[in-house]
């Protein structure tokens, strides 16, 4: 493997989709990730459909360029191979609730003593403290927790089509959190635990929000937010066929806007103090902004630099030039799946480039190459194998 993080051995305790999808991005930048598994503990997004040729979609897109090691760490003997690997790992990261890798005897104080340079990052909801610690949870709880489902006035709460928490708080937060204290361990040469919480990290998400509301001692509804619904120049219209984002929040993009409409006194309608005012500013843009199509309105305003742009829909995404040149779709070859569609790396390196080495394993595909270069023989591999202690 090649990539900015070439060297770094990561074992990876991680289920669903937070902790798999950081594990993946970082396998991606060329860290060697071993995805622990245990005969009777799988992962289960193996289970979740959509199944391709009897592979889950949701296994596959999350654990690409990984080796997978199956063994039972609960059993002693497989607990003590574990051990073995952790004396030469840098980074093991977990997704299990509070105390879960305490009973397996794999909890940060015992592997520490194993190995002092070890990053330990755990991934929870809620942290290793605190009143909902134990709670279970998904994404749309800790968004809900954290505000970024409430400020609707006068309907229900969306619920967005992404995973915000999963991703943002737990995926992208744990990449960093491996990372950070790496660095750290280069200068102090001392390893550490990582408490990740998913509500936590989602906090920085409604920065601007908090800060407008503490700023101004104001709650306003979404719908009013300055970013959120409560400006001309920064909203969501429907063109003759489709919505468009206007993004003109500037004051140099907006009255570049306004020319471009024929509308130069509209220059001054950013920010109307009466409700009514902003509706009726905003119907007549609308009006406006119907005349043309949504490709239209992206055309010009790639063409006269102002931020106003199509909403895609996910089918949407392959076919737009700008996503093909950046490989942000991409195709792999699976050896039961076929060819598969998979999100392309985010980050691009100069001289440490980062590319998806090889699809999603099966189940104990590295078992055997991992044992074995940990230094165990190809017979007690096998004898492991038939007491079911590991899968190869």
């Amino acid at each position: 493997m090649l990539g900015a993080l070439q060297g770094l051995k990561i074992l990876d305790f991680t289920r669903l989709l937070p902790g798999p999808l950081a594990t993946m991005l970082m396998a991606d930048m060329g860290a060697e990730v071993i995805k622990i598994e245990s005969p009777t503990q799988k992962d289960s997004a193996r289970d979740f459909p959509p199944f391709i040729a009897g592979e889950s979609a949701a296994y596959l897109a999350y654990n690409r360029s990984k080796k997978s090691l199956c063994i039972d760490y609960s059993q002693e003997k497989g607990r003590e191979i574990v051990l073995r690997l952790v004396q030469e790992s840098d980074i093991l990261i977990e997704q299990f609730r509070p105390t879960m890798m305490q009973r397996w005897g794999l909890d940060y104080e015992t592997l520490h003593a194993v190995n002092p340079r070890l990053v330990y990052v755990s991934v929870t909801g809620y942290g290793q403290t605190g009143a909902y610690s134990q709670w279970a949870g998904h994404d749309l709880n800790y968004i809900a927790l954290a505000g970024l489902l409430g400020g609707n006035e006068n309907e229900a709460p969306q619920i967005p089509q992404s995973q915000i928490a999963d991703i943002a708080g737990g995926s992208y937060m744990a990449v960093i959190a491996c990372l950070s204290a790496i660095v750290s361990r280069a200068t102090t040469g001392k390893g550490q635990w990582v408490d990740v919480a998913m509500l936590d990290a989602v906090m920085p998400l409604n920065i601007t929000v908090m800060m407008f509301q503490w700023a101004t001692k104001m709650q306003l509804p979404r719908e009013k937010g300055v970013l959120s619904g409560g400006l001309v120049n920064y909203n969501v219209y429907k063109a003759s066929d489709a919505y468009i984002a206007v993004g003109a929040l500037e004051a140099k993009f907006w009255a570049k806007f306004c020319e471009l409409i024929g509308k130069p006194d509209w220059k001054n309608r950013v920010l109307p103090t009466k409700t009514e005012i902003l509706a009726q500013h905003k119907a007549e843009l609308a009006s406006v902004l119907a005349s043309k199509t949504a490709q239209e309105w992206h055309d010009l305003g790639l063409q006269h630099d102002i931020p106003i742009s199509k909403i895609h829909d996910i089918n949407d995404l392959e076919q737009d030039a700008h996503l093909q040149a950046r490989q942000m779709v991409i195709e792999m070859e699976h050896p039961k799946a076929g060819k598969l569609k998979s999100i392309g790396v985010p980050l691009k390196f100069s001289e440490t480039p980062a590319s998806p080495t090889w699809t999603a394993p099966r189940l104990g595909a590295h078992t055997r190459e991992i044992l074995m270069a940990t230094g165990y023989s190809e017979a007690q591999i096998q004898a492991w194998a038939e007491e079911k202690l590991v899968v190869v």
